[in-house]
């Protein structure tokens, strides 16, 4: 009795060792993120349509979470998750490469360690690519919600668009953790860009010909971070400047026009001149703020 509740115990879902697996290797990077990744696997075990792997990459943390990404891997059914340990802090655009590299399945699909999915993400999108293999990166809606709010019901129609140039010129509507794409693809993170690096990732794959189409249902939150937690992606202004010189560069590179170029930078100075008009006042010294998490 009790060896079978252990097997029962490391089965990545329900009935999961019957089930079909995609043809999908997880991408999760996690710096410090003990207090978050039960949550993050929980979500990906419990998909209708697992994948055939999980890596959670140890970005050099300095703390609990190594050991904590061995705990989780050991509940789970054996070699389902691996867990690759980096000596020290290099961000999360290496930390993804490395487990592209070692990735073994058609696809990557990637999921932030504070992030959580919605059962029928990977099943949608599956059944999308197999509908029309051109596609070469899928994504889908996510909304900020605090940690544990269910994902909102799916609602018919259910309709997979493509991308068009235009519309990732000027924002990104890809947001990492809903992303999908084909392992082969010849482009990677640039490890040496921390903010917007997935923006300048979709661009390339797009700007050079590649169809990137988005599925129009809420499949992911973003966590809401407690306050006075921080992001990368929470530095607006910041993130507003990557964008700049990634247009700047993808101009360069040859993957945009002049024309687009320069119409893509008009545009976002108009964003940042009305953000600016419009930015609420600054609350005096000393009052109780609470800061949410603003996710892109």
């Amino acid at each position: 009795m009790h060896d079978e509740q252990k097997t029962a115990a490391k089965t990545p879902g329900n009935d999961a060792l019957a089930t079909k697996r995609a043809p999908v290797s997880v991408v999760v990077p996690c710096f410090r993120c003990a207090a978050t990744i039960d949550d993050a696997v929980a979500s990906i075990s419990a998909q209708t349509l697992l994948p055939a792997e999980v890596l959670l990459v140890e970005d050099g943390s300095g703390d609990g979470t190594l050991a904590a990404l061995h705990r989780v891997a050991a509940a789970h059914e054996d070699g389902w998750i691996k867990v690759i340990a980096l000596a020290d802090n290099g961000g999360p655009s290496r930390a993804r490469n490395i487990a592209w590299e070692q990735a073994t399945q058609t696809y990557i699909a990637f999921l932030d360690a504070d992030d959580t999915w919605g059962p029928h993400k990977l099943e949608l999108q599956m059944a999308a690519l197999e509908a029309d293999p051109s596609i070469a990166l899928i994504a889908h809606k996510m909304v900020v919600r605090p940690r544990g709010t269910p994902i909102p019901e799916l609602q018919e129609p259910i309709q997979t668009h493509i991308i068009g140039r235009g519309r990732l010129l000027f924002h990104n509507p890809l947001p990492t953790a809903s992303v999908i794409l084909r392992r082969d693809l010849p482009f990677r993170f640039d490890p040496q860009v921390w903010y917007s690096e997935d923006y300048l990732l979709w661009s390339q794959i797009l700007f050079s010909g590649h169809r990137c189409a988005k599925i129009d249902q809420i499949l992911g939150i973003w966590n809401r971070r407690n306050p006075g937690q921080r992001g990368l992606s929470d530095d607006f202004m910041a993130v507003h400047r990557a964008r700049r010189v990634m247009r700047r560069r993808l101009w360069r590179e040859g993957f945009i026009s002049l024309p687009e170029y320069l119409f893509a930078r008009a545009v976002g100075l108009a964003a940042r001149v009305r953000r600016m008009l419009f930015k609420p006042p600054r609350p005096a010294p000393g009052a109780n703020v609470k800061r949410v998490a603003a996710h892109r």
